[in-house]
Order: C-alpha cells, then sequence, then structure tokens
C-alpha cells in the first residue's frame, strides 16, 4: 500500500546569497517559512516543484520538504528543516543577527 501523501513546501537556496529560501503562493521566494505555499496535494506538489527547478538564474537545489501547518504558517517536521530555516550555524549573522531567540 502506498504511503499517503504529507503536505510539502518547496525549498532551495538563493543562488546568489546562498540563503534557505521557500516558494510563496504567490510565486515569489522569500526567506521566511511562514510564507511558503503548503501544498496538500501530491500532483500540485510536482508542478511547483518543476517550476522552481526551471528557475536556474535565481535559486539552486530545489526540493520538497515535509511541512504541517502552524499558527503562523507552515512548520517544519524534521530536524534539518528546522536547522535549515535557522540560517548557519558557525555564528551569528544573516537570518540569525535578526532573530530575536539566542542560538547555543
Amino acid at each position: 500500500m502506498a504511503r499517503a501523501f504529507t503536505p510539502k513546501v518547496v525549498t532551495a537556496n538563493d543562488l546568489l546569497e546562498g540563503d534557505v529560501i521557500y516558494l510563496t503562493e504567490d510565486d515569489r521566494w522569500s526567506r521566511d517559512l511562514s510564507e511558503a505555499e503548503l501544498i496538500t496535494d501530491e500532483a500540485h506538489a510536482q508542478v511547483r516543484l518543476l517550476d522552481a527547478e526551471r528557475q536556474v538564474s535565481k535559486i539552486v537545489g530545489a526540493y520538497l520538504a515535509d511541512a504541517v501547518a502552524g499558527e503562523n504558517g507552515p512548520e517544519p517536521t524534521h530536524f534539518r528543516e528546522d536547522f535549515r530555516r535557522t540560517g548557519p550555524s558557525n555564528y551569528a549573522h544573516g537570518k540569525q543577527e535578526s532573530s530575536q531567540q539566542p542560538r547555543v
């Protein structure tokens, strides 16, 4: 029996800056996961991924990441995606500088 489809977001890295970015419902790329389009249909997810992969002048490494609906938008279901959304871990810069939460 096939596994049930779990909701996804399209994620990639910004080609020029390297930041983790997410595809929004209105076809923008956002550095904020809460703005990402939460996709609940498998066929639609594949179409959105193909759309993203065509944007080779903007992004690199697009893929579908599991997510769930949260109070403020999509939330990751795997620690890898939670880690990716906070930015680099070597020192505070980029997303971490603007974050209110201290990194350990």
